[in-house]
């Protein structure tokens, strides 16, 4: 149960970060109260795997599917650069994340 905390509390790491984009410096409201409970709620499933996962792999993992995530969403939906070096930096991440799993509690 802690990985599956984990995994969607990353993927609230996402929606927080595109969300506080949305955001517009604070300045859109429903995207700042979108920005606040994706972020709350992040670090609530985050806490909850904790209580099982050690902190060095939770954090690596949690972290990991927010960077990858939002890079993903920024090539694919908003038309940033896929430029080699930006996918093989992104293949890592989603390595490292993938070795920390298997690597297991």
């Amino acid at each position: 149960m802690a990985w599956l905390h984990l995994g969607l509390a990353g993927l609230l790491e996402v929606a927080f970060a595109l969300c506080l984009q949305a955001s517009a410096g604070f300045t859109r409201p429903a995207w700042v109260v979108a920005t606040a409970v994706s972020g709350l709620a992040s670090f609530y499933l985050l806490s909850l795997a904790l209580r099982t996962l050690p902190v060095g792999t939770a954090y690596a993992v949690w972290t990991g599917i927010g960077a990858a995530g939002v890079a993903f969403v920024g090539l694919v939906v908003k038309g940033e650069p896929a430029t080699p070096l930006r996918l093989a930096a992104l293949t890592l991440i989603v390595a490292g994340v993938a070795a920390l799993r298997l690597a297991g509690e």
